[in-house]
Parts: C-alpha cells; sequence; structure tokens
C-alpha cells in the first residue's frame, strides 16, 4: 500500500455554538420545544452543551470524511472500547503530566468506542490534515469551544448527537460515556480519508533490534514490547498490560515516538493547571519501531494541511507495517 496524496482540500467552516451551563448527564430535561439538551463533560469537572449549528447542512457524500474521538486514558477509563479497530491512535500529554488519547477511524467502524472525554487545542492542529473530519468528544474548555466551533471539522459533542451517546454502567462518571460510531456516520469512509502522508511497505534498511521501547510523561508512561509470535507491539500504560474492554490486547503494527515541542497554551483546567500545547507541524526527530526493530528518522510537516513525512537520515521515505499505527507525542529535548 503506497501513501495516500492530499488533494485539494475544500473544508466548510462550522457555524459557531451558543455555550451554556447545564448539571446532570443524559435526562437534564428540554428547551424550547421539546428539543433534548444533553450535557457535555469539559474535563474540568464541568458539564457544558452548545446549540446545533444553525446551518443544518449534511456532509458531502462525494467526500470521504473520517472519524476522529477523544479517548480518556486514566486508569478509571481503563480498560477502553473500540480503540483496536481505529487505523491510527495518537497519544498526546494534558493537564498533570496525565495522556490523553484521539483514536482515528477510517476502515472500520466498531460498535462502541470510549470513554469519550474532552477535546484539546492541539487536536485542532493535528486534524487540519484530515479533509473536513469528524470530531466525537464530551465538551471542551468554556473558551475554546468557539475556536472549535470555527475550525474545519464537524464537532460532535453528546448534545450535538444525544442518538450516538450513552452513558454505561461499568464505569463511574465521567468515566463512562461512549459513542456509537456509526450513528454519526452512515458509511465507513475508507483509506482515501487516511490523508497522513504515511507510506506502507517494506522496512527500511538498517535500523537496530528492540524488543521494548518506553514513552514517559510526568504522570503516565506507554510501554510497547515486541510480539514475535503476533508481529505486533504489545501496548502496556502506566506498567500494566493494555486490552480493550472484550479482553483484547492492544497490538499496533507500527508505533512512531515523534518529538515536538510541548509549550503552554492559553487554556487552564479547573485547578488552574495549564494544558499543554502539542506542537504538530514542524520539523524534528522521531522513532520508528516496526517488525522488532527501531529506526531513528526525521518527521516534516510544513503547514496544518500538510500530513507528516517520516524520512531516513538520507532522506530516503520511511514505510510503515500494515496495520493500525500509534503515534506518541513526546516533549523533543
Amino acid at each position: 500500500m503506497v501513501g495516500m496524496g492530499h488533494g485539494t482540500r475544500t473544508r466548510r467552516v462550522r457555524t459557531a455554538a451558543v455555550l451554556l451551563t447545564a448539571t446532570g448527564l443524559f435526562a437534564a430535561g428540554c428547551t424550547g420545544a421539546g428539543t433534548p439538551r444533553v450535557p457535555a463533560d469539559d474535563g474540568r469537572g464541568q458539564l457544558h452543551t452548545s446549540e446545533p449549528s444553525a446551518s443544518g447542512q449534511s456532509r458531502a457524500a462525494d467526500r470521504p470524511a473520517l472519524l476522529a474521538v477523544k479517548i480518556d486514558n486514566v486508569r478509571a477509563a481503563r480498560p477502553q472500547a473500540g480503540i483496536d479497530s481505529a487505523d491510527i491512535v495518537y497519544a498526546e500529554q494534558v493537564e498533570g503530566g496525565l495522556s490523553r488519547l484521539m483514536a482515528v477511524f477510517a476502515t472500520r467502524l466498531p460498535k462502541t468506542v470510549g470513554p469519550v472525554r474532552s477535546a484539546r487545542e492541539s487536536d485542532l492542529e493535528l486534524l487540519r490534515q484530515f479533509d473536513d473530519p469528524t470530531l466525537a468528544f464530551s465538551g471542551a474548555q468554556r473558551k475554546l469551544m468557539p475556536l472549535i466551533n470555527r475550525a474545519p471539522l464537524d464537532a460532535r459533542t453528546p448534545e450535538q448527537a444525544s442518538d450516538a451517546y450513552f452513558r454505561g454502567s461499568d464505569k463511574a462518571s465521567p468515566h463512562n460515556l461512549y459513542v456509537r460510531p456509526k450513528r454519526l456516520m452512515p458509511t465507513t469512509p475508507g483509506a482515501a480519508a487516511l490523508t497522513t502522508g504515511f507510506r506502507y511497505g517494506a522496512a527500511p534498511a538498517g535500523g537496530t533490534r528492540d524488543t521494548s521501547e518506553t514513552v514517559r510523561y510526568p504522570a503516565a508512561r506507554f510501554t510497547f514490547s515486541w510480539s514475535e509470535s503476533r508481529r505486533r507491539w504489545l501496548v502496556s500504560m502506566d506498567g500494566r498490560p493494555d486490552t480493550t474492554s472484550d479482553g483484547k490486547r492492544l497490538a499496533p503494527a507500527t508505533v512512531v515516538v515523534q518529538y515536538v515541542k510541548v509549550r503552554p497554551s492559553a487554556f487552564h483546567d479547573f485547578l488552574g493547571n495549564n494544558t499543554p500545547y502539542t506542537q504538530t507541524v514542524g520539523s524534528g526527530r522521531a522513532k520508528v519501531l516496526r517488525d522488532g526493530r527501531a529506526y531513528d528518522v526525521n518527521w516534516k510537516r510544513p503547514k496544518a494541511t500538510d500530513g507528516t513525512e517520516f524520512t531516513t537520515k538520507d532522506g530516503a521515505p520511511v514505510n510503515f507495517a500494515k496495520g493500525q499505527v500509534w503515534v506518541v507525542f513526546a516533549k523533543a529535548s
């Protein structure tokens, strides 16, 4: 499989939503002429709602658009559902040195994904590489929501798509919000929606044998251990093997540790902790793990609408192994 080109990006600006404060979970009452108001967790211990888009326009049927879901990743949120079906899983640092995931779905839409949590400012830059993606998330910091509503994406919170979300009984709130992807997307987008710049094929020459790699955040860590029998990297989080809610071990074919600039953003959580901004436009170094070997490479993403290119030291493109890719953003030294 070869890397996907970007093509011409025609993007639609979403109509800004009006944010209101609400309490409770799903059965929080109605507004206007019986329209249900579903509160969305903003990751700060508060629930915010937003009015539906005034445009009422549906997505252009002739342009594939994928689904990205913000996934809770603290211990209380595990095991998670549906992540094994994602084409790409991005991991980023959030407040307090913890981690959060964004699962990207194009070739498969699982029955359920979650727990779903709030979006971050960095997500807007990361998602610009995709054509008009749908972003499923529980809400956001109040001052961030206007930026999300102006971004070239289809923001789908529980309030905007109440029939797609539900609260499970397996975990305590706020770690029990799940989404049904097929209620957000009528058809599976397909590989053409993955405008990432990633290439798939034979492994590059060289590299070093590597059976285990750990990425540490201040209050979280990821470990990827090579399984020769499965030909996959087995994921552990915070020292524990990571499985899905149905018992499947998370096992990507390729893992990318991408070293990026992480700076303070303009946003804070309710405790006053600053939200880190993970900068994914630019260039730097990365480590690609595939087939039990590690490759020190360079990455480049000149502008937000570009995908990320990975090359060897001599400039040759780096192929990934066919299958799920995890990209873990680590702070560059």
